[in-house]
């Protein structure tokens, strides 16, 4: 299978490449973009001893010189400190404007490699090589990159498109069972927004081997969806805000776990909750819930944690990057493939949810006998 998928972002037009066996033709492909220069391949202690060397390769064989920086693998790297030390590798190693960056891994790695060619120099090139779910599906497209703050998550970054994003489905088959899932709760989030034939695929996914059977029709539809969406609003003025479904309290609860959940179990808790208490105010149609339920739980994600509720998960909150002049912007699905905006005082969404969050909690505790 190959697949382009063109995005035609208000700073700049580039090609998405859905390729099986992809990293066999990168030579080929970042011919069609770079000329001859010198290429940072950031890459991460997990994934950087199964695709570097042939990464490299590839590229010496076109001309490139290549450096492999390597930073340790978590969401952790994502921090001033890896920033800096990528940025200070660079100069020492004379990288210069004409030279480039090759992202290397999952979306910690894009983030951070993104965040690096944006400001260096005041901007090199950059191309994403994606070899998450995750981050093939979500992150290496459209152009976001940051690092996170103590207060939160991505709170400081830029908007930043690469020159080429080459996904090839086949470095999935390298992933745990639990980090090929987690990817999947950004596609299910991004199917409750588009609806129709790619909410019916989603349906019949039911085990992590069934994600991966779908994996190619999957990433496609879920990178056509998030195309059209940066090339109508690149910056987040308004429509790419729908994408964040999930995220307020998904990075709400991923924060206050301390990285004990993946970025895609967070989304998908931040669904489920979100789409629960809407329904309960009745502008979630009834049903949806149950519906993104069946889909979650059917390869084993979340729906629920020890997290959500508490102090450190409303701390987080109060720094959720929408916020402005104190209100709240929060995604909800009126029904699936309709989604809607909640524009509301933060003081009084919190309000709202400690009411709502903490009713469940005993709930639950009542059934459980406690």
């Amino acid at each position: 299978m190959e697949k382009t998928i063109i995005v035609n972002a208000k700073s700049k037009t580039y090609n998405i490449e859905i390729i099986d066996h992809g990293l066999k033709k990168l030579r080929e492909k970042v011919q069609t973009v770079w000329s001859p220069r010198k290429v940072a391949v950031i890459t991460d202690e997990n994934v950087g001893p199964l695709y570097a060397d042939q990464v490299q390769q590839q590229l010496n064989a076109g001309g490139f010189v290549v450096e492999v920086l390597t930073i340790p693998a978590g969401e952790s790297s994502k921090s001033w400190m890896n920033l800096e030390k990528i940025i200070q590798q660079l100069a020492e190693k004379h990288f210069s404007r004409q030279d480039g960056i090759l992202a290397l891994g999952g979306g910690v790695v894009g983030d951070l490699a993104g965040l690096a060619a944006s400001i260096y120099l005041r901007g090199i090139a950059l191309i994403q090589l994606p070899t998450s779910l995750l981050a093939q599906v979500d992150s290496s497209v459209g152009g976001k990159t940051a690092i996170d703050l103590a207060a939160g998550k991505n709170l400081v970054g830029t908007f930043y498109q690469p020159d080429l994003v080459l996904i090839d489905p086949t470095v999935l088959l390298t992933l745990k069972s639990r980090c090929l899932v987690e990817g999947y709760g950004e596609i299910v989030k991004c199917a409750a927004l588009v609806g129709g034939d790619f909410w019916q695929l989603t349906g019949q996914i039911k085990s992590p081997q069934a994600i991966m059977r779908n994996a190619n029709a999957l990433i496609e539809a879920s990178v056509r969806f998030k195309a059209q969406i940066v090339a109508a609003d690149e910056t987040e003025t308004r429509r790419r805000q729908l994408l964040n479904l999930g995220h307020t309290l998904g990075h709400a609860v991923e924060q206050a776990a301390g990285g004990r959940l993946f970025h895609g179990e967070a989304v998908a808790i931040g669904l489920y909750q979100l789409s629960r208490l809407f329904e309960q105010k009745k502008l979630t149609a009834v049903g949806v819930t149950e519906q993104i339920s069946t889909r979650l739980q059917a390869v084993g994600l979340p729906l629920s944690d020890d997290e959500l509720g508490t102090t450190d998960f409303y701390r987080a909150l109060k720094h959720d990057k929408k916020i402005k002049q104190q209100q709240l912007t929060m995604i909800y699905l009126k029904k699936i493939g309709q989604p809607e905006f909640y524009c509301y005082p933060i003081k009084q969404i919190i309000g709202w949810l400690q009411q709502e969050l903490s009713q469940k909690k005993v709930k639950l505790k009542s059934k459980n006998g406690g």
